[in-house]
């Protein structure tokens, strides 16, 4: 009988070896890191007290590495002063980036703002950790709804400041296959 019960022991033990082993490997095992994103918030500097909010949540996965227009993900801007102003939210469909700059563009799918849902509009961003800077398609083609759409991924060079203190985006680079 004591035989029988260090078998079981033993076999109980292994059990719980082998299971732990087999979690500790799931769990341990590298995620593969997506081929690009953009994500965060920020608000823009302005000397006249404008409220401008940038916020992202961009990517592109690991399997879609060559293909940057298989980018998912949405962003939304927002830009109000002495309560006037106007919002939007954007599905992407470009996401590029290169080093800590990245491009991002989409269509505007809800909106205050009137003629913008359905027009294509693009963001670039510097990640440069607390003084982050950002640019934007209309700042040369027009507000979205009243000028001209640019392609997809393209935008302006990143030429705003990003408001002290609310710097927190992040670009993970592409590396695509050359």
């Amino acid at each position: 009988m004591k035989r029988r019960t260090k078998i079981v022991v033993l076999g109980s033990a292994l059990l719980l070896i082998a299971g732990a082993a087999s979690a500790a490997t799931a769990s341990d095992a590298p995620r593969q890191r997506e081929a690009a994103a953009l994500t965060g918030t920020a608000r823009l500097y302005r000397s006249a007290g404008d409220d401008i909010t940038f916020s992202f949540d961009a990517h592109l996965a690991a399997k879609d590495k060559a293909d940057p227009m298989k980018a998912t993900g949405t962003f939304r801007f927002s830009h109000y002063l002495n309560g006037s102003g106007a919002r939007a939210e954007v599905e992407v469909d470009c996401l590029v980036t290169g080093g800590k700059v990245a491009v991002v563009s989409g269509v505007i799918t809800e909106s205050d703002l009137p003629g913008a849902e359905g027009k294509r509009v693009g963001v670039t961003v510097h990640d440069l950790g607390r003084h982050d800077r950002l640019g934007y398609s209309w700042a040369s083609t027009g507000r979205p709804g009243e000028g001209n759409e640019p392609p997809k991924c393209v935008s302006s060079a990143p030429f705003e400041k990003v408001k002290k203190g609310t710097g927190d985006f992040t670009v993970v680079p592409w590396q695509p296959e050359l």
